[in-house]
């Protein structure tokens, strides 16, 4: 700590000279960062100090000028998934699922408040107290909230899901043992044969994550839209692939794109697949009514602590979206539109497992009936502190092997 306290008075001692002597504006990133490593190596030479901490030093006074200060230093940990900044003083990351605090902390809310103000700029979006929330996303791709005062009582709070380099993919799942290899197969099988797949799951489950590895099942030759809030979905090997994302409205209250705006404009696009991030609310008519009208394939994703409960869920989201509307007919459009339904979830280890994979099979006496094809099933070795268990292959043969024959697959799920 004695340490990182010296390094940051150093920080603070040579940035003012660096301010006072070099013309910022006139400089590019690269000539500044040069002349900083510069101006640090000469006042630091003969003081016996490792190089490790005049490359920190450096780099830490290159970020509080024309990066994000602090903030650059916790992203580029590739451990770090999750950024929760609770005002200037508090800030915690989540590290191999794990929260933690952070002992360091930004200069001032003023210093927080003009990283906040750099990052929804660089995406074309404003922040202030007429428009206190926005959503937006750091070069990278990392989705971004902010919420400012008076809003949030604690000072600028700034959400932070990073985005991952390199793509999920399912023999990533299976090597976290989320899905064992047999299973992953299967699922292959019936994306190739465009069943109509959703996964549901609680916060920080793993929805997008195993979406975005499911999506990587579809062939090479199709024409794939995907429709998201914050762009995060990596589809690789798909040429033919159009990304439509979101835009909320502007100062003055308009321009607004919802999903349901972007779902509309894509069935016009000739989409072989549709891929939604996230169904939150009336958009969930638009999409089932599309998987209902030829678009087969389509995956998407919704949040629920249960795939009874996800069904009870997309009936709410759909009366957001035709109020009035008989709950028989929600529930007849949900049954016919939606073949699979996966479901996940966070465990008390904070592992990230597939809980269920589920049939949905029709609407019939006032229900909508499911057929249960895996459950997970805890084992002895099971502990308070450590979940052991696997995805078991219930009894209930697939019922609706309709798409399998179609698409030519002669093989049981």
């Amino acid at each position: 700590m004695e340490d990182m306290e010296v390094r940051k008075k150093l920080v603070e001692e040579l940035k003012a000279d660096i301010l006072n002597a070099l013309p910022l504006n006139e400089m590019s990133d690269e000539e500044l960062k040069e002349a900083i490593h510069e101006v640090v190596f000469q006042k630091l030479r003969g003081k016996m100090i490792p190089m490790d901490d005049i490359v920190y030093v450096s780099n830490q006074i290159f970020a509080s000028i024309r990066g994000f200060g602090l903030l650059d230093a916790i992203m580029s940990d590739e451990d770090i998934t999750e950024v929760m900044i609770n005002g200037a003083d508090n800030i915690f990351i989540e590290k191999k699922g794990h929260l933690t605090k952070l002992n360091d902390r930004f200069e001032s809310q003023k210093k927080l408040e003009d990283i906040i103000q750099r990052i929804v700029g660089m995406a074309g979006r404003e922040v202030n107290q007429a428009n206190p929330i926005v959503d937006t996303r750091l070069p990278d791709g990392s989705r971004v909230n902010v919420v400012l005062p008076p809003i949030a009582l604690c000072g600028p709070t700034v959400t932070i899901r990073k985005f991952s380099k390199t793509p999920m993919t399912i023999e990533q799942l299976i090597k976290y043992g989320s899905i064992t290899r047999e299973i992953a197969d299967k699922l292959q099988l019936l994306v190739k044969a465009k069943y109509n797949i959703f996964i549901s799951g609680g916060t920080g489950s793993g929805k997008t994550t195993f979406l975005n590895a499911l999506s990587n099942y579809i062939p090479s030759d199709e024409r794939v839209i995907t429709i998201e809030d914050s762009a995060e979905l990596q589809i690789v090997g798909v040429e033919n692939l159009v990304s439509l994302e979101t835009r909320n409205a502007n100062s003055s209250g308009v321009g607004q794109i919802t999903i349901r705006d972007l779902i509309k404009s894509a069935l016009r696009m000739r989409p072989e697949r549709i891929v939604v991030g996230e169904v939150r609310g009336g958009e969930a008519l638009d999409m089932l009514q599309a998987m209902n009208t030829g678009h087969d394939g389509s995956l998407s994703t919704g949040h629920a602590n249960s795939t009874k409960d996800m069904l009870s869920r997309l009936e709410t989201m759909v009366l957001q979206g035709a109020d009035g509307m008989p709950i028989e007919a929600i529930r007849q459009q949900i049954a016919s539109a939606i073949d699979i339904i996966i479901h996940l979830s966070r465990l008390r280890d904070k592992s990230r497992k597939t809980i269920e994979i589920c049939e949905v099979l029709d609407y019939k006496d006032g229900e909508i009936r499911l057929n249960p094809l895996y459950k997970f099933e805890e084992t002895e070795k099971s502990e308070l502190w450590k979940v052991d268990g696997i995805l078991k292959r219930t009894e209930n043969p697939l019922k609706n092997t309709l798409k399998l024959q179609q698409a030519g697959i002669n093989v049981e799920i």
